[in-house]
């Protein structure tokens, strides 16, 4: 018989709700998320050589920014809760001229961190596309997603591709 999905945010008479996580145990949460942003060549070249453009150092300000909305998704998720973040990071690498950003969020929680990540991968994105429009409108954010997440009832769960 097939597993029936179901969906936490949704009452039994499908109104949105704020998941009631007051009876879980807190464990150690852990989530990493990646966003990759496309860039053209002359951009992607000047970030390689020093981080910064004209406006600025735009991956030490993406990763700045990364963190800070890290701290704010429950402000931004409607039904996210708040949760005390232990540690953000976020990571930047290159291949050829995609900037690869990777995230983890880390907490001891009644509830996951994959938001938190994923809303740090998501800004960082943003931030660099932000500081980098004037040069290149065909700046292309593309495959937010989640890499892996641990802790809580479900346990583990990793993507069957790291990029």
């Amino acid at each position: 018989m097939p597993h029936k999905q179901v969906l936490s945010h949704l009452s039994k008479t499908g109104q949105v709700r704020m998941v009631d996580v007051s009876d879980k145990a807190p464990s150690v949460r852990m989530a990493r998320a990646m966003a990759q942003v496309k860039l053209g060549p002359k951009i992607a070249t000047a970030l390689k050589r020093t981080g910064a453009i004209a406006k600025g150092n735009v991956l030490e300000t993406a990763r700045i920014a990364g963190i800070l909305a890290a701290k704010q998704t429950a402000n931004l998720i409607p039904m996210c809760h708040t949760l005390p973040l232990d540690a953000v990071t976020v990571e930047t690498r290159w291949q050829g001229t995609t900037l690869q950003i990777e995230t983890t969020a880390r907490c001891t929680g009644r509830t996951g961190v994959e938001m938190e990540a994923l809303v740090a991968a998501s800004i960082a994105a943003l931030t660099v596309y932000d500081m980098c429009k004037s040069a290149d409108k065909g700046i292309v954010i593309q495959e937010v997603r989640l890499l892996e997440k641990s802790g809580g009832k479900s346990g583990e769960w990793k993507t069957s591709h790291e990029p």
